[in-house]
Order: C-alpha cells, then sequence, then structure tokens
C-alpha cells in the first residue's frame, strides 16, 4: 500500500471553481491587491476572530513585516526558538536585528522558562514558534512579555485554527504570521501569506510596508516592500478557506486514532503531551521515536512517505555560526532533531492507511 505525504493532487483534483475565479481576474486584469485580495483577508480575520487581516506574499514577509512594523532593526534582539524552521529566524536578521535562540519543550514548542533567562536590555520582541501546529504556552509567554514591556509577534506559519482555551493561536501577541505554501493546511498555489493583529495603527503600517509605501499611486509615505499577495493566490485561498473546518477536524482525527494505535508502545515511542485546552492541528504529526533513521528506511520500503523535521538543529547549521551557538547549548531541541519521525496524516488519506501505518511502525518496533 502507498502512503503519500504530500497530498496536493488530491486537493486541487476539482479545480474548476478555482479556474473560474482566476478567470475573472483576467478579465478584469485585476492582478495586484485586486477584489479577491480583500475578500480573502476578510474571511480570514473573521476565522480566527481578528480586526484585521493583511495578505503578503510569503510566511516568512508575514514575520518580517510584522517585526519591522512594530519598529525591530538593528541593536535590536528578538528571543525565538532554535527548534523551528529556518523562516522563523531569518526573518528576524532581515530586519538588522540579532535572533536569541533558546531551548525547546518534548511537545516541540519554546520553553517559557528559558526566555526570561535570555532577555536583555536589547530585547525588543519574543517570537513564539506554533510549531508543527502545536500551540505554544501563550498565557505564560504573555505575562512575561508584559512583565518586561516586550511585544510579541507569532511565527503561526504552521497553526491556523490551532488554539488555547478556543483563543486561535495569532491573536495572542500585537501579530500573528500564516504561511499559506502549498504544504500548509490552508495552502494556495504558489507562496502567500497573511498577518493578523487587532491593532489598526500596526494595520494602517503593514498595508504600507507591504507595497512600497505607497499612499495613492503618486505619493510614497514610507520606505517599504513589494511584498503583496497575489490576486489569483487569494482567489485560490477564497475557494479553500471554506474547508479549512473539514480539513482540520479530519488531520486531529487521523493523528487521534494513530496516538490511539501507538499507546502500547511506550517503551518505543513518546507522544508528546496532548493538553485538553489546546487545539492542535498537526501540520506535521511527530512523534519520538527509538531507532528514528532505521525505523524511518522501513516505512520507506513499505510505501510510506514518513519524513524528518530537522536532523540538523537551527543552532548548529552554518548559516547560523556567527550567532556562536555549539552543541550542547540547547539540549532538548538536539534530542529532538535526533529522535523525530513525521508520518502522513492529512486530510486525504483513507482509514485503511492510517491503519497500515500504524501496523507498519509496530511491525518494525516487533
Amino acid at each position: 500500500m502507498q502512503v503519500k505525504y504530500s497530498y496536493l493532487e488530491e486537493q486541487f483534483r476539482d479545480y474548476k471553481e478555482i479556474i473560474v475565479g482566476i478567470a475573472e481576474v483576467i478579465e478584469k486584469g485585476d492582478y495586484t491587491l485586486g477584489k479577491p485580495v480583500e475578500e480573502f483577508e476578510a474571511k480570514f480575520a473573521r476565522l480566527l476572530g481578528s480586526r484585521y487581516a493583511i495578505g503578503v506574499n510569503s510566511g516568512t514577509d508575514a514575520l518580517f513585516l510584522s517585526l519591522k512594523a512594530i519598529g525591530v532593526g538593528t541593536g535590536d534582539e528578538v528571543i525565538t526558538t532554535s527548534n523551528t524552521f529556518i523562516a522563523t529566524v531569518g526573518a528576524i536578521v532581515a530586519t538588522g536585528a540579532k535572533p536569541v535562540l533558546v531551548d525547546a519543550l518534548e511537545d516541540f514548542t519554546i520553553d517559557p522558562d528559558w526566555i526570561e533567562m535570555a532577555i536583555t536590555p536589547k530585547t525588543k520582541a519574543i517570537m513564539p514558534v506554533h510549531y508543527a501546529g502545536h500551540p505554544a504556552d501563550m498565557p505564560r509567554i504573555m505575562t512575561i512579555a508584559r512583565k518586561h514591556g516586550l511585544q510579541v509577534v507569532e511565527d503561526s506559519c504552521q497553526a491556523i485554527s490551532a488554539s488555547i482555551d478556543n483563543k486561535y493561536v495569532g491573536t495572542f501577541g500585537i501579530s500573528g504570521g500564516f504561511s499559506l505554501h502549498p504544504l500548509k493546511n490552508l495552502n494556495v498555489w504558489g507562496d502567500g501569506g497573511i498577518i493578523v493583529t487587532d491593532s489598526e495603527k500596526l494595520r494602517d503600517r503593514l498595508v504600507l510596508l507591504r507595497n512600497h509605501g505607497l499612499k495613492n499611486r503618486d505619493e510614497v509615505l514610507i520606505f517599504g516592500y513589494n511584498s503583496r499577495l497575489d490576486s489569483i493566490q487569494a482567489v485560490v485561498g477564497n475557494y479553500l478557506i471554506e474547508h479549512i473546518d473539514k480539513i482540520t477536524e479530519t488531520r486531529i482525527k487521523w493523528a487521534k486514532r494513530i496516538d490511539t494505535g501507538f499507546s502500547d508502545l511506550k517503551e518505543y515511542i513518546t507522544i508528546p503531551e496532548r493538553k485538553p485546552n489546546r487545539r492542535y492541528v498537526f501540520h506535521l504529526y511527530m512523534l519520538i521515536v527509538k531507532d528514528r533513521n532505521k525505523l524511518l528506511s522501513h516505512l520507506i520500503k513499505r510505501g510510506i512517505e514518513a519524513k524528518i523535521h530537522y536532523p540538523l538543529p537551527l543552532h548548529l547549521q552554518a548559516a547560523a555560526s556567527n550567532l556562536g551557538y555549539k552543541k550542547g547549548d540547547f539540549p532538548v531541541t538536539e534530542a529532538l532533531c535526533g529522535s523525530i519521525i513525521t508520518l502522513p496524516v492529512h486530510q486525504h488519506l483513507s482509514e485503511d492507511q492510517v491503519d497500515y501505518v500504524i501496523e507498519q511502525v509496530k511491525e518494525f518496533y516487533r
């Protein structure tokens, strides 16, 4: 049996409605910041219960522009975790600020205990990461931020619809950045991103920053960037956002089924804690396992496209060498990178496929 990791073929098999919307864009020549973008922004804001949503050209820019909009720049420090994708730290570096990395918890998210220890007079903001669709401990992080007078920009790129006590991630801090990359739960036909905020002042600045600082065609208020969400991508987003609840609930259903299936393998598999007041949306379904590389090989040979995210932690990457971190600095992150495996859990799997994954993992450990 084949169990694919990518689901794009199935996701967009019925694409006729999208093509109709794109044809309307072509007929009107409404390619940049057009009506579909406004519609998608309104739908996204409603989905998360946020006052404003601003479409940009990638999840990375959603983070970068959010930091720029709150004044982060050269000489500042932004605290985030080493257990993340490179885009988190790349967005901080792009502002001219210094990323200050801290360790993670075994649920893959930033460790709040490390945050407070990392704060210095240069700290301007905290960027928690809702890694793999697991909500970071936002109530505690916000308490730390308020205590020290810091802004919080949430990296929610992998966590659309994740929540804590029914409050969506991305809406705790001053802003939250989301990715619409093709492999995300809500995806488009290329790169795309979106920022949510309840601050009108921040919204107004972000609208300028994403479009060269233009007030109108002839007036430039600030120097900005070219980071617009294309109208064609917004058409795709408008189509798929209507299905996001079903997508999310299916991923949650399969994750729970796999959790249950592995409940008797505690000697070999550690399932991250699932706190009852949090909604995990499983952009990635990751487990801590023994003999990870051998298990990966076993699964791939049996047609299951398992993955590793990511074998080399960010603080040990060549790009981060000037930050001064060394092996052993973040023991939890390093242990996770050596033992995490990602299993397919997308919404286009069948029950038989999910059960096959469970059976093959059990066969390996038997």
